[in-house]
């Protein structure tokens, strides 16, 4: 299958420009101002701007164990509207991604169901080390360093100590510190204001756990990476990052905070909880500086009838996560509209930045040989979101009825188009993704 993208506004690592591209057997074939040759399909994109199709390195997409809330066929149809083109998903799965042999089968599954490009991290326990050491087709180790389901929380100092210093792949963690929340959830007990998440899950909480996580990978030279940044103090710590640490910011901690729990209440709980408006601006600060490389959506949709509980420090009561993928670029490129940050510095932090962050080999950018992930999108588009209309199995958004500016009309994974102006097209399949890490990561790429 040839395909010929012609006029676009092409958003390339160096800057934007008006030029043809030719993808060729699910991969970029040629990249110029005027490309003269046969193709199956010619698109005539004038107007329009063509990215690197968006890599969300942060996701739980539920499949197995709790497919009622979503499941990787309908997470990708999602992905494939909102112009995902390659995920990277958590192992906190029923059973948890622990051994390799569980991490074999989610990759077996996705082939079968993903509409998009997939992999899957290995999540730490007290007791796989073995496990991690000998890990392969992986991104990377998964530590929740702070609240989790199963036997995924590590929180023991001699463990994490020896995930550092005996593994190779690269970790990232969930950096909450176990003790100043359940310290907090004490004082709380029997609340059932949802804004008492934001004092539960406090700043200290995360500050404490990301600075513990720094130290060992610094200590042990092991490349770390901090998910869903949620702090402007976290972003201190960044500053000095010894060609190791990289981290991540997620929508909902650029564009909620506090005082939306009024407007929102429980459907915007999550882990880490919202902050303030003064850490939305240090966290878009950061990402501008080079301290926060990444944007990724931690999309952990959950059913309405389960975000709709009472909010409760114990079990039974609301839980924390809200759905992202298929709206994450589209509030991304309405900042664009707003006049927050440049189209090129979204497909850094969308495209690029995760693709160097992880090792993954041919994507994360617009040039010849890599894989022809793209996405088309119109910068004077504007749709609302609506309940209604999401394509992830939980169908809602916390963004319902919100109107953006900038939205992705066409999007192909290895060539072949799988969305188009509203329709999915059912029949395409990703890939799995491969990880080269001689690479050594985003510093030694930059």
């Amino acid at each position: 299958m040839k395909t010929l993208i012609t006029g676009a506004t092409v958003v390339l690592p160096g800057g934007c420009d008006r030029l043809s591209v030719l993808a060729e057997n699910g991969r970029i074939a040629v990249i110029d101002p005027a490309i003269h040759t046969a193709a199956d399909e010619v698109v005539s994109a004038r107007g329009l701007h063509l990215l690197p199709g968006v890599i969300d390195d942060q996701v739980h997409f539920r499949e197995p164990g709790l497919t009622h809330k979503e499941d990787l066929y309908t997470a990708t149809r999602a992905c494939a509207k909102g112009g995902v083109t390659t995920f990277l998903e958590m192992p906190n799965t029923i059973p948890a991604t622990t051994t390799q042999q569980r991490l074999n089968e989610k990759l077996e599954l996705a082939a079968q169901k993903c509409l998009v490009n997939f992999g899957f991290y290995i999540g730490a326990t007290p007791h796989n080390l073995a496990e991690l050491k000998t890990a392969t087709r992986t991104p990377g180790i998964k530590i929740f360093i702070g609240s989790s389901t199963g036997d995924l929380l590590v929180d023991d100092q001699a463990t994490l100590e020896a995930i550092f210093a005996e593994t190779t792949p690269p970790i990232c963690a969930h950096c909450e510190d176990e003790a100043t929340v359940r310290a907090n959830a004490a004082r709380f007990a029997g609340t059932t204001d949802v804004a008492d998440h934001s004092r539960i899950r406090d700043h200290a909480a995360a500050i404490i756990a990301t600075r513990r996580a720094i130290d060992l990978a610094k200590r042990h030279d092991h490349r770390f990476h901090v998910l869903h940044v949620s702090t402007g103090d976290e972003t201190d710590l960044l500053a000095e990052h010894a060609n190791l640490i990289t981290a991540e910011a997620c929508p909902h901690h650029l564009l909620f905070n506090v005082d939306d729990y009024a407007r929102l209440g429980t459907l915007v709980q999550m882990n880490p909880s919202l902050k303030t408006a003064d850490d939305n601006h240090r966290l878009w600060q950061a990402l501008k500086d080079d301290r926060i490389q990444v944007i990724a959506t931690d999309h952990a949709p959950h059913t309405l009838e389960e975000k709709r509980k009472p909010y409760s420090t114990g079990h039974g009561g609301s839980p924390a996560g809200l759905p992202a993928v298929e709206n994450s670029l589209a509030l991304m490129l309405n900042e664009v509209h707003r006049g927050r940050c440049t189209i090129e510095q979204v497909a850094s932090w969308m495209c690029d930045a995760p693709a160097r962050v992880w090792d993954i080999v041919g994507k994360g950018r617009i040039e010849a040989s890599y894989d022809a992930d793209l996405v088309l999108v119109d910068l004077n588009k504007t749709a609302t979101i609506q309940n209604g209309d999401q394509e992830t199995k939980s169908h809602w958004s916390p963004w319902d009825g919100v109107t953006l500016t900038g939205w992705p009309v066409r999007t192909w994974v290895l060539g072949q188009e799988v969305f188009r102006d509203g329709k999915i097209n059912d029949s395409i399949r990703g890939r799995e993704a491969t990880f080269d890490h001689t690479r050594g990561g985003y510093w030694k790429t930059k």
